[in-house]
Order: C-alpha cells, then sequence, then structure tokens
C-alpha cells in the first residue's frame, strides 16, 4: 500500500471518528431534557445574593517572586503551602500571614504542590518528572534549607497535579504530561498502581488535573488535554470506570462535589461542567457570556462546603463565583477593592469553608474571608 493510500485511508477513518463524536453529542442532547438550573427556576428557587461585606479580601501573602502556581490548605484549616515560578514552596500561617517555610527546590520549574493530611508534609512536583515530599520537622541546614525526604520518580512527563489520600500520610496520587495517573507508597516510593499509559481506556493526552473523592478514597477523577475526564478506581488500574466528554478544550482542573457523587470541570473552553459519577450524565454547564470576545480560559475551580457555590478562577484575572443550582454568577472577586492583578491560576477553600485563598500570576495570595451576615454555605 502506497503513502498517498494511507494518507487517504486515514483522513476517512478521521471523518468517520469525527462524525461518530458529533452523532454522540447530539444524542447525549436529545437524551437530556432539561439541567439542574432548568429545574431549579421551574420550582421557583432563587439565586444566592452576595453584599459588599459578604466575601472580602482580608490578607495578602506576599513572599513570591514569581508567578504563583499552586497553593492547597491544611485540614486544620490554619496553614496554606504555594509553589512558585520562583522556585520555592513558601507554607504560610494563614492566620497572621507569617510564613513558617520558605523550601528552595531542587528543581525551580515546580507546577503542583499538596499538603499531607496531617500537616506534617508538603509534596510538590513539576519539569523535572518527579514528585518530592519534605517532612516540615526535619532539620534544615546551614542555609536554611529543607532537604528532600523522599523523591518518587517514575513518571516519563512533567508532574502536573498531586494530592495525598484523604487520612494517610503514605499514599499519595500524581497526573502527568506522560498521559497517566499513578498512586505512590510513600514508604517504600514505589509505584503502587499506573492508571492509563498502554491501557485504551486512559488519557489520549496530558493529564492536568487530580482529585480523590473526600466520601470513597478509592474512587478519583482526572483530567486532560485530550478534553475528558475520567473516572478512576484505585483497585481496577487496567481500565477508567467511566469517560466524561463535553468539553471542547484542555481540561484544567477537576473538584469533586461535597457528596462525592458528582464532580465539577474547568476548562480551555471557558465553561465549568457538574458531572454525575453514577450516570455520566452531564447536570450543568456554567458559562458567562462576554460578547464575541473569546471566553477566557478556566485555571482552577473549588466547591463550597455545601456545594452550593462554585468558585472558578479565570486567565482574564475573574473569579466567579457561581450558583450551582441556578447556574448564575453571584460575585466576581476579580472586581472588588484588592483584588490581583493578573491571571487567577489557582484557589482552594479551608477544610471548614470560611475563606477562600487565590493564587496568582501576580506574584501574590490572597485569603477572602465571609463576613457579614453571610454564614459559610
Amino acid at each position: 500500500m502506497s503513502v498517498t493510500e494511507l494518507k487517504e485511508r486515514h483522513l476517512a477513518a478521521t471523518e468517520t471518528v469525527n462524525n461518530l463524536r458529533e452523532r454522540l453529542k447530539q444524542r447525549r442532547r436529545s437524551l437530556l431534557d432539561t439541567d439542574i438550573a432548568g429545574y431549579a427556576a421551574s420550582q421557583g428557587r432563587t439565586p444566592v445574593t452576595f453584599g459588599p461585606t459578604d466575601l472580602v479580601c482580608c490578607r495578602t501573602l506576599q513572599g513570591h517572586t514569581g508567578k504563583v502556581y499552586s497553593l492547597d490548605w491544611t485540614s486544620e484549616k490554619n496553614r496554606i503551602v504555594s509553589a512558585s515560578q520562583d522556585g520555592r514552596l513558601i507554607v504560610w500561617n494563614a492566620l497572621t500571614s507569617q510564613k513558617t517555610h520558605a523550601i528552595k527546590l531542587p528543581c525551580a520549574w515546580v507546577m503542583t504542590c499538596a499538603f499531607s493530611p496531617t500537616g506534617q508534609s508538603v509534596a510538590c512536583g513539576g519539569l523535572d518528572s518527579v514528585c518530592s515530599i519534605f517532612n516540615l520537622n526535619s532539620p534544615t541546614d546551614r542555609d536554611g534549607n529543607l532537604a528532600v525526604s523522599r523523591m518518587l520518580s517514575g513518571h516519563k512527563g512533567y508532574v502536573s497535579s498531586c494530592q495525598y489520600v484523604p487520612d494517610e500520610d503514605t499514599h499519595l496520587i500524581t497526573g502527568s504530561g506522560d498521559q497517566t495517573c499513578v498512586l505512590w507508597d510513600i514508604t517504600t516510593g514505589l509505584r503502587t498502581s499506573v492508571f492509563g499509559g498502554e491501557f485504551q481506556s486512559g488519557h489520549t493526552a496530558d493529564v492536568l488535573s487530580i482529585s480523590i473523592n473526600g466520601s470513597n478514597s478509592r474512587m478519583f477523577v482526572s483530567g486532560s488535554c485530550d478534553a475528558t475526564a475520567r473516572l478512576w478506581d484505585t483497585r481496577v488500574a487496567s481500565r477508567a470506570v467511566r469517560t466524561f466528554h463535553g468539553h471542547e478544550g484542555d481540561v484544567n482542573s477537576v473538584k469533586f462535589f461535597p457528596d462525592g457523587n458528582r464532580f465539577g470541570t474547568g476548562s480551555d473552553d471557558g465553561t465549568c461542567r457538574l458531572f454525575d459519577i453514577r450516570t455520566g450524565h452531564q447536570l450543568q454547564v456554567y458559562h458567562q457570556q462576554h460578547g464575541d470576545n473569546e471566553a477566557a480560559h478556566v485555571t482552577s475551580i473549588a466547591f463550597s462546603i455545601s456545594g452550593r457555590l462554585l468558585i472558578a478562577g479565570y486567565t482574564n484575572g475573574a473569579c466567579y463565583v457561581w450558583d450551582t443550582l441556578l447556574a448564575k454568577v453571584v460575585l466576581d472577586l476579580g472586581s472588588l477593592q484588592n483584588t490581583h492583578e493578573g491571571r487567577i491560576s489557582c484557589l482552594g477553600l479551608s477544610a471548614d469553608g470560611s475563606a477562600l485563598c487565590t493564587g496568582s500570576w501576580d506574584t501574590n495570595l490572597k485569603i477572602w474571608a465571609f463576613g457579614g451576615y453571610r454564614r459559610v454555605m
């Protein structure tokens, strides 16, 4: 068979696949006769309202000299770890804004960071394809630097995301540019399971984000440059439990809903979406119209403790607070005083839901607290 014939067959196969994909999309739309917002509106539900003092910036954490790429809260809510382009991890006391640790990293190109459940260790990963673990109780060297306590090596691409398994300081899951996710045993430094890769049900492009189910830590979801999210069971690494379609761009962020039965996604297509892990259905799309302008990419998302609010950061500096029930923006933190001056690159809520932390390319982190009469939602 000649090269020309092979190219023609390849083009024909690609066209067939695209046609089938479009037919599947139309079929899904025909089966979903309504969404959450449509049903809630039909029942007379009204959006959450926010006053000028209901969510306010109470602290700015200054110390990084490069873009902030990632952050995470401890489970006891009073500490934050952040990772920056300056090649450092900083551990902050969220109540006083003081730095408790400033860790110089072996590889400056860091992309992700995470606190262990006990708050005794932090993990980070980046372009060196390694996930590094630091014990915060370890002594520092003469220059005040903290040594790496464990290096988890095995990925063949950059480490884009990491998260400790809830209630365990000994296991951690990473997502990587090599299209796989890995469950690690930190004690031994070995891979327990690899999700994707040579398996057909795995991602077909870089994995950008992961989220472990807080209600069932054996389940986690991953988002990828292949425009899909996939649900995994750590007991069955050979295949994804379910694949979720709908986005038309990279899935930059995934986060489980508080009840563990749903999860949210944020994408380069400018939308956030809510999916049900039991049915595989898309329940809602969260999209703000901006006229004819190209939609800003969603970089990071988080749910409030009740799930009624979805907070999403965008590349244009906006940070929308969505009412998940009615799919309406009820507040834009980017329009408030003392807001960031660059894109929102990461965000997260404290364990008790009382405070939000945002990180930005302007090198700062900001802590936003619920105030006034607003109860934690």
